[in-house]
């Protein structure tokens, strides 16, 4: 299972994807938009990112006209590692090397060949553990407030 938001930047490329998506038998919720009409990206970022952090979602994918704002608010979950990502190179490093669980994405900047993709190589990339799980580890302490 997939969660899939964008906020009214990021909806044509999110339908796109989506569709990309239903074409490949994946199953996603969408959590919005639902049109070009202006939305905001943080309240679509919280239920998504919630519905991964949950378990309820292996992966997500977030879209914004630049994936920067929707990412920045994604990250405010705890257990989230959202990435933006605007190449495939982007895609499969932070999935080895971050084991990043949301992909965000610029529905202004990407083209929809790129956004394929990139979503390809993040949902095809494994992590690669050893000592990048250690820095993980770190990041999650540091959203317990336990880092030293």
């Amino acid at each position: 299972m997939i969660a899939i938001g964008s906020d009214h930047g990021g909806f044509e490329l999110k339908e796109k994807i989506r569709m990309y998506l239903e074409e490949k038998g994946i199953k996603y919720r969408d959590f919005g938009a639902y049109s070009i009409n202006s939305v905001d990206y943080a309240p679509i970022a919280y239920k998504a990112a919630s519905f991964v952090a949950s378990g309820e979602a292996e992966y997500g994918i977030l879209i914004c006209s630049t994936g920067i704002g929707i990412s920045i608010a994604a990250n405010k979950v705890k257990g989230i590692r959202a990435a933006l990502c605007y190449d495939k190179h982007c895609a499969e490093m932070t999935r080895r090397h971050n084991n990043a669980n949301i992909l965000c994405l610029g529905g202004l900047v990407t083209d929809h060949d790129r956004a394929i993709k990139v979503v390809d190589t993040f949902f095809s990339t494994e992590f690669e553990g050893d000592r990048h799980q250690r820095r993980i580890d770190q990041i999650t302490q540091i959203e317990e407030g336990t880092l030293e």
